[in-house]
C-alpha cells in the first residue's frame, strides 16, 4: 500500500504501452505509441452519500501529475513530445459515478497538463470517461490532441482493464498519453501544423 501526501491510498499501479508498427499492410514512418497509467485507490466515500467530495477532488490534484508522469515516462518521451492525452475512472460498485468525476475534473488536469508540456501549451480540454464496474471492467480512455480539440487525426482511445480491480470499495484512475495521432489519418480537417493554440479548439 502507498499513501501519498494527498492522503490517497494506492493499492497498486499498472502501466500499459501499445505500439503499432504497421496498419493495413503499410509500414508506418514512425510507430504510433500510446500509454496509460492506472492507480487503484481506496474510495473514502464508499457505501454512503456525502455532499462534500473534497477528499476525491484533492486526490485528483495528486493523481493527474503522478499518473501523467508514469504514462509519459513509459513512452520514454519528454513533455514536449506528448501529442494527445485523456483520462478515465472506473468506480467500484459500492461507490457512485460522481466519485470518479470528482477525481477527474476539478484538479486532475493541472498535473496532467504539466507532464504534457504545461498549461500554456495544453489548451485543449482533456477528454474523459467514467463508469461503474467490478474487477476486470474495461474502459476506453478517449484521446485527442493537447493543443486543439478539433484536430481529427488525433481522435482515438486506448482500452484499459485491471484483472483484480476495482474492488467494491476502490476506484481505478487512469491517465493516457500518445506520441502521435492515429496510424493512417486521412479524413481531413485541421492539421496539427495549422493549430493556432489560442482557445483549445483550433
Amino acid at each position: 500500500m502507498l499513501e501519498a501526501a494527498s492522503g490517497v491510498v494506492i493499492r497498486k499501479v499498472a502501466v500499459y504501452v501499445d505500439e503499432t508498427f504497421m496498419e493495413m499492410g503499410k509500414d508506418l514512418q514512425q510507430p504510433v505509441r500510446k500509454s496509460a497509467a492506472a492507480a487503484v485507490i481506496k474510495n473514502p466515500y464508499v457505501g454512503r452519500y456525502v455532499d462534500d467530495l473534497q477528499l476525491l477532488i484533492d486526490a485528483g490534484d495528486f493523481l493527474g501529475g503522478f499518473l501523467g508522469k508514469k504514462a509519459r515516462e513509459a513512452l520514454g518521451i519528454s513533455p514536449a513530445d506528448v501529442e494527445s492525452y485523456g483520462k478515465a475512472a472506473i468506480i467500484g460498485l459500492e461507490g457512485e459515478l460522481e466519485h470518479g468525476h470528482a477525481i477527474l475534473h476539478p484538479k486532475f488536469g493541472r498535473g496532467l497538463r504539466e507532464e504534457c508540456g504545461g498549461q500554456d501549451v495544453c489548451k485543449a480540454i482533456i477528454p474523459s470517461a467514467a463508469k461503474l464496474g467490478g474487477p476486470g471492467t474495461a474502459i476506453d480512455v478517449p484521446l485527442h490532441y493537447k493543443r486543439a480539440a478539433f484536430v481529427r487525426s488525433h481522435y482515438d482511445a486506448v482500452e484499459v482493464r485491471i484483472g483484480d480491480a476495482p474492488l467494491p470499495d476502490e476506484i481505478v484512475v487512469i491517465a493516457a498519453v500518445t506520441n502521435s495521432g492515429r496510424p493512417l489519418p486521412r479524413i481531413g480537417g485541421l492539421r496539427k501544423e495549422e493549430v493556432r493554440g489560442e482557445d483549445g479548439l483550433r
